[in-house]
């Protein structure tokens, strides 16, 4: 089979940095069996291709256009690439806009099927931080092209696809797997001091800012420490909340690191927490699971469709309702084992390569579909 994906950004010629993990195992080894290319939109500022796990890469660069005429000139020189490395079977685009609109605009031109996944804002409206593409008339009519415009449209979690039904698509749920670290094992260890571990963006969408507040207030009856692991978006205000909530000695502002060495810090974790604000589906979310963290957090993407076997879920979204949940599950270690072994049997059963199988399977249905 011979397939087209089409991205915004994610695959930088390093493979260690402004790279979406989760896509390189998936992409690397639809290569084993398959022709894969990528399309990748908005990322180097120069057109130029590569070879990245297995795939030719082909990175659009950022041609300039006139004001209005960006998404046409993008998606020109998207068809104008696909034609000149082609004949392809399908047209797989990830995230909403533009990669999955232009994908089913390509797919529509050369009449083969398409693929959309919807993995990040698509479906989200929080105007007060500027996020989510349900915020403004452009944005809702490009994810409902998306959505309506596609052969089959996949998410990765329950959450999600309640979002894509409303438009009357039913999706294929497959959550986008990785690789279960060796030796890994459901682990519940005991504190003081307790450790725990957020791996994100420090950005106003994953709300690293509650979770620094709820430490203060954990901070007054336990020995409690924080990592959070992820490149600054907001210029270092989160440092200065810290700082003046008097916590700033507790956390441990790690930025950026590659991937491979993100396993050593969640080793010495007690808990996983998540305070996003939105997430589909929350890859650092299952990663954790397959390292054997148990994990608590806003009831979005993953730990929506977990809590309450696999997943804590926050009851409340206030400050003290979080700090309260997490001194809850420190205090309860059958309940964190629990947790974590019920999580970490999901991460295993839904690994990069089961991941790949199904996506193949869907692939192969695709064809019988476009074809009868």
């Amino acid at each position: 089979m011979r397939i087209a994906l089409v991205v915004t950004g994610g695959l930088h010629p390093s493979g260690r940095e402004q790279v979406v993990p989760s896509w390189l195992s998936l992409f690397g080894r639809l290569a084993r069996n398959h022709t894969v290319q990528a399309f990748v939109l908005r990322h180097l500022p120069e057109a130029s291709t590569y070879e990245l796990h297995g795939i030719v890469v082909h990175d659009l660069g950022r041609p300039s256009a006139p004001f209005g005429l960006t998404t046409w000139v993008q998606q020109r020189a998207l068809v104008r690439a696909i034609d000149g490395s082609g004949p392809f079977d399908l047209i797989h685009g990830f995230w909403g806009d533009p990669a999955a609109l232009l994908a089913t605009r390509a797919a529509r031109h050369f009449s083969i099927p398409s693929v959309v996944t919807l993995d990040s804002g698509e479906f989200a409206s929080l105007p007060d931080i500027e996020y989510g593409s349900q915020r403004t008339r452009r944005g809702r009519a490009r994810v409902r092209e998306a959505c309506l415009g596609a052969t089959r449209v996949h998410v990765c979690t329950r959450f999600m696809a309640r979002e894509v039904e409303k438009f009357g698509v039913t999706p294929v749920i497959i959550p986008l797997g990785v690789d279960e670290p060796k030796g890994s094992s459901p682990r519940v260890g005991e504190g003081p001091p307790w450790r725990l571990l957020q791996v994100a963006s420090l950005s106003r969408v994953k709300d690293q800012a509650r979770l620094i507040d709820a430490l203060a207030i954990l901070a007054e009856s336990a020995d409690v420490y924080l990592d959070l692991v992820g490149e600054d978006t907001v210029g270092g205000a989160l440092q200065a909340r810290a700082s003046a909530l008097g916590v700033r000695d507790r956390i441990t502002f790690h930025g950026f690191v590659p991937h491979d060495q993100i396993a050593a810090i969640r080793k010495r974790a007690h808990l996983y927490v998540q305070t996003s604000r939105h997430e589909s589906a929350g890859v650092a979310v299952l990663e954790a699971a397959a390292e054997g963290l148990p994990v608590i957090g806003t009831p979005v993407g993953y730990v929506a469709d977990w809590a309450p076997e696999r997943a804590f879920a926050f009851a409340g979204k206030s400050v003290k309702s979080v700090a309260v949940a997490i001194a809850t599950l420190l205090k309860d270690p059958d309940r964190r084992q629990r947790l974590a072994e019920a999580a970490h049997d999901f991460a295993r059963a839904h690994d990069a390569d089961q991941t790949a199988e199904e996506i193949v399977k869907m692939y192969d249905a695709l064809h019988i579909f476009h074809d009868g």
